[in-house]
């Protein structure tokens, strides 16, 4: 029998670690961890390359639209991977019969995210497609970034040691319970928008001394837990989180206790997860909280040498449990 694809193979857990490592890095030949850049060598110098797709639905939401969800996608992959973004390149598959007005909204979003982010997009491509043929548009941007050489060891958790803390910059899930409440037309009693934004800003002010942060990674896709669940298994080591720590949204909690999500599943669109030696992890915070994209930072776990490749979640009821890597999907297309 023939295997179709499942969109739960685009939901960022389990089923798409899968299709990646099975149908496309093996045939890539990429070995080693996949992480959000690729790390190339540029002469003397050392270049972080990414690329990524946008299909969200609906175009516009609270707090921003798929332009600036684009641009602050690819800035984000490059500056967890501790580079500097520099350029962007943007390409639109567009539907016939798109309405322009939308697609200047679109571009004037991405033409100022770009510019509060510090980066130039500098090229791309547009295809026109039959109606029917595409919803509206998607778009890809790739992007550029310079990596100094001291902080290569980010990407890869080359440094990460027993004991180093889990930090997280914010609530996690507001971009997916905001994308769900704009498709589904909700409303709540205090207003939720997306954490839709650009961390390059941010990183640059934590890795002024880069040697304690040890690891970056934003999270989208499969939210906290995803991230987690990859960090551990990409360095195996394991993982204690503390769910009272971790800051959530009081809209996104009332959501996922309705509907019966997990907010650590849930994606940002805004948010990092940082590994940092422990002496550095009070100063990070700090650092984190001076801006308004850090401001509800916190430390939520650390790094044991227990249960490798496993995280445990000390719940809020006093247990523990495993936080395993999500499997299928629970909202499609919110990025």
């Amino acid at each position: 029998m023939n295997e179709k694809i499942t969109l739960g193979q685009g939901s960022g857990g389990r089923q798409a670690q899968d299709l990646i490592r099975d149908h496309f890095a093996s045939r890539f030949g990429m070995e080693g961890p996949m992480t959000d850049s690729a790390l190339l060598s540029a002469g003397e110098g050392m270049i972080a390359f990414t690329t990524d797709s946008f299909v969200i639905d609906p175009l516009f939401f609270p707090g921003g639209n798929i332009g600036k969800l684009a641009v602050c996608g690819t800035v984000n992959d490059l500056a967890v991977s501790g580079a500097e973004p520099r350029f962007l390149s943007a390409a639109f598959i567009i539907e016939e019969g798109f309405e322009v007005s939308e697609l200047d909204a679109i571009v004037a979003s991405m033409a100022a995210e770009a510019d509060a982010a510090g980066v130039m997009i500098v090229t791309g491509d547009t295809k026109v497609v039959e109606k029917g043929q595409c919803d509206r548009i998607f778009i890809n941007t790739a992007g550029v970034g310079l990596l100094p050489r001291e902080h290569m060891h980010i990407s890869s958790g080359v440094s990460v040691k027993e004991g180093d803390r889990l930090i997280i910059s914010g609530p996690p899930g507001d971009h997916a319970v905001a994308i769900l409440a704009s498709r589904r037309k909700l409303s709540f009693d205090q207003p939720l928008i997306s954490d839709c934004a650009s961390l390059n800003r941010l990183t640059g002010k934590i890795l002024e001394k880069p040697a304690a942060v040890h690891f970056m990674r934003d999270l989208t896709r499969g939210g906290l837990a995803a991230v987690l669940n990859e960090f551990a298994t990409m360095i195996s080591c394991g993982l204690t989180v503390n769910e009272e720590s971790v800051p959530i949204a009081e809209p996104v909690r009332g959501l996922c206790e309705i509907l019966g999500f997990d907010p650590l599943t849930l994606a940002s669109e805004g948010r990092m997860v940082i590994v940092a030696a422990p002496e550095a992890a009070d100063r990070i915070v700090e650092i984190l909280r001076s801006d308004p994209l850090g401001r509800e930072s916190a430390v939520i776990g650390e790094i044991t040498a227990e249960r490798r490749g496993r995280v445990v979640l000390n719940s809020s009821t006093g247990g523990r449990r495993f936080l395993d890597m999500p499997s299928g999907l629970l909202l499609p297309r919110i990025c």
